[in-house]
């Protein structure tokens, strides 16, 4: 298994044809506390954070480590995508695979902004870390989620009940 560490980090900018996947910068701080106290996006991953707590433990240059990208439209920050080990996942079926994962601002839904940046992101990890599997989980009730898994070649591995809901977890086979 390689590990996400041992990759050329930061690669350079990823560009889609409206999106560029890049490392966070310190001009992302106040996008990335908004992703992280708002309700809406935190619907279905236990609730916002406080602004204020935020606000004081933030660091200037945010979540800066391999796999973390900032996804950005007309060079402002709308969403993050990560890319991690699933180390602490409880689920064997995720263990020691890598985790996708992603946050977009409210304005940002409904555009196809997340299956670009996801797809993208999916096809860098895939040119770094050839033949490695990748896990998502998400809520079972976030429909837009479950399709955006789909819409990426995710299958349902299993579903279980965590964090007061039922989760599902899917596995995308690595690439050909």
């Amino acid at each position: 298994m390689s590990d996400l560490g041992q990759v050329v980090w930061p690669p350079e900018p990823i560009r889609t044809e409206r999106l560029v996947l890049r490392e966070p910068e310190a001009r992302d701080r106040p996008t990335f506390i908004e992703l992280l106290a708002s309700p809406e996006v935190h619907t279905y991953l236990g609730g916002p954070r406080p602004r204020d707590e935020l606000e004081r433990e933030m660091p200037e240059v945010p979540q800066q480590w391999p796999g973390s990208f900032v996804v950005e439209l007309d060079g402002a920050m709308i969403g993050q995508i990560l890319l991690r080990r699933a180390a602490g996942h409880r689920r064997p079926a995720a263990v020691g695979k890598a985790d996708l994962g992603y946050l977009f601002l409210p304005k940002a839904w409904g555009q196809g902004y997340a299956a670009e940046a996801c797809a993208a992101a999916l096809d860098w990890f895939d040119g770094v870390l050839p033949g490695e599997p990748v896990v998502l989980t998400t809520q079972s009730a976030n429909v837009g989620s479950m399709r955006l898994a789909a819409k990426l070649g995710f299958t349902e591995v299993e579903r279980f009940y965590a964090w007061d809901a039922e989760q599902w977890l899917g596995l995308r086979p690595p690439a050909a």
